[in-house]
């Protein structure tokens, strides 16, 4: 064997790729499956088609490379190119990375097998020798109707025709028009009406019950129920025919369970309390997490704008003793009151090298649940949560007096805000309690949102804003300006509202409990009573936003 045979044989081959080709559902990021959501995190690189990035992006792990897709498909290179390049300029960056040894992601809209074609760019795979993998996802002829109430099969086993009027053929309208299947037709706005003639004319009843559904599992989803031969009537008198969207795509559903009787008790998507509803939210995406989750449960659309930035205390050698102390044992206790104040202590943990087992032999206070899982988060688990009111003064209600028999140390380190009010520090020293009040952080205002934030908040784009607090109030005025008179103000307790109405703002919603979690719970019930109005009322259901008086209705003001 010649030498140059052997170096060819341990010469380093090329890395070959995988791929993965995804379903992404038609729209809902919570419809990606688990297996999805697994090779996102592992992609080196996603193609995904724009319809989806969104859908898809937030799964994806630092660093991911992310070539930018025109809106028509096509990479950023070839933006200018026909449509008909869409598919073939994705697949060269697909195969590009992939022969480089990359894990690439190919995120498609719907189900890669129903809703588009992927199998040239899979064979273009097969061919070149890379491995390549199908993660199947909600089809959008499945998935939509789901999200509008129209079951496609009924008790009866009625057959189900799924028909694209796109590549439909005379033969297929015949077929499905001739039929008593329910029929579900993938087509857009503007060829709705004649995707419904080509039915009548296969044989369908122009009274035929039609149901067309637009933004399909989405917050902006729309359904509009007719008949075969009205619903180019129905879709004009509700004036989104003609229209600059016309080309957008819908499904269709045909048969007879696709009326307003019966679909209306099964439209459990479009009748969420807030559906659809553009909610602000003002404060960091960090504090609002689970604020915002809980706003989209009831179908609402939330939008974090920060208020305040938090920024170290002027003199930080007031928090390092306390901290020392802490490690010493000087403290019995130490109460956290929000969960700036957990990440001020925990980076000051790290900028000395300690971690959470500093905190043991030391009873820990949370003022609530989500201070508590900060607290959690960092591996410690608070004694001590309120049973009722998540306050200081709730706190209060459950901090056992100092008792020398039982408490070797009589001191507590409370680490929070330089606006923080007095409450939990009287309480506590009126129960015996020695209180290091110290500054571990300082609020400040927070930058303004950008122009088109600001123009929405004053303009009526937004349907309802969340104050937590006064200050949260006061901030949003001053960088963004006041709430459209349209807009629903939705408080946190007595004293925000207060201060809401000081500065010329009407309170719609008033919290029972001063917690983010009851105040949705607010809003949402006032959603809920004001669309179950309209409905009794034989009006259409529609947000805050979309009702504009001819002119501004004046705030109540103290």
């Amino acid at each position: 064997m010649s030498p140059t045979a052997v170096n060819l044989r341990s010469a380093p081959q090329p890395a070959v790729g995988h791929v993965t080709f995804l379903g992404a559902g038609p729209g809902d990021p919570g419809l990606l499956t688990l297996r999805a959501v697994e090779a996102l995190t592992q992609a080196d690189v996603l193609v995904a088609d724009p319809r989806v990035l969104d859908v898809v992006v937030t799964h994806t792990r630092a660093g991911v490379d992310i070539p930018q897709l025109a809106p028509d498909g096509t990479s950023d290179q070839g933006a200018n190119s026909p449509a008909g390049k869409a598919l073939q300029d994705a697949a060269n960056l697909v195969m590009a990375a992939a022969r480089g040894g990359k894990r690439v992601v190919r995120a498609l809209s719907g189900d890669p097998g129903l809703d588009c074609d992927a199998a040239d760019e899979m064979l273009a795979c097969a061919a070149a020798g890379i491995v390549f993998e199908v993660v199947p996802g909600v089809a959008t002829a499945v998935g939509v109707p789901a999200y509008a109430g129209l079951p496609l099969r009924t008790a009866e086993g009625t057959d189900v025709r799924f028909i694209d009027a796109a590549t439909a053929s005379e033969r297929s309208w015949t077929e499905v028009g001739s039929s008593d299947a329910t029929a579900v037709v993938s087509t857009t706005l503007e060829s709705v009406a004649a995707a419904a003639a080509e039915l009548i004319s296969g044989g369908r009843k122009p009274d035929t019950p039609m149901a067309v559904t637009v933004a399909g599992t989405t917050t902006r989803q729309r359904t509009w129920t007719a008949t075969l031969g009205s619903i180019g009537q129905v879709l004009k008198a509700a004036k989104v025919l003609p229209s600059a969207d016309g080309g957008q795509p819908v499904i269709a559903v045909v048969g007879e369970h696709s009326t307003d009787a019966r679909r209306g008790p099964l439209s459990w998507f479009e009748s969420k309390p807030l559906f659809g509803w553009k909610v602000l939210v003002p404060r960091t995406k960090e504090q609002a997490a689970s604020l915002s989750d809980q706003l989209r449960s009831y179908g609402a659309v939330p939008s974090e704008v920060p208020t305040i930035a938090v920024e170290p205390p002027r003199t930080p050698q007031q928090m390092e003793r306390a901290v020392k102390g802490l490690v010493t044992g000087r403290y019995e206790w130490i109460a956290f009151t929000s969960v700036n104040a957990v990440k001020a202590v925990r980076e000051k943990f790290e900028e000395y090298g300690l971690d959470a087992r500093a905190f043991a032999g030391i009873k820990v206070a949370a003022v609530g649940e989500q201070t508590a899982r900060a607290l959690v988060e960092f591996g410690v688990k608070p004694d001590l949560v309120p049973s009722g009111e998540q306050s200081a003064a709730g706190l209060l209600e459950d901090w056992p007096p100092y008792d020398p028999v039982f408490d070797p140390i009589d001191r507590v380190f409370l680490p929070r805000a330089d606006i923080a009010t007095e409450t939990l520090v009287a309480g506590l020293i009126e129960l015996g309690w020695e209180v290091d009040d110290v500054t571990a952080y300082r609020t400040v205002r927070a930058s303004p949102p950008p122009a088109t934030t600001r123009e929405a908040i004053k303009g009526g784009g937004f349907d309802a804003v969340l104050f937590t607090s006064s200050s949260t109030v006061r901030n949003l005025v001053g960088i963004a300006g006041k709430p459209h008179n349209v807009t629903v103000i939705a408080c946190i307790g007595p004293a925000t509202a207060k201060t809401a109405e000081e500065h010329g703002l009407r309170v719609d919603v008033l919290s029972p409990e001063p917690s983010v979690t009851r105040l949705a719970e607010a809003l949402a019930d006032f959603g809920a009573k004001r669309r179950t109005a309209a409905v009794e009322a034989g009006e259409p259901v529609t947000r805050p936003s979309e009702r504009r008086p001819g002119s501004r209705r004046r705030r109540a003001t103290s």
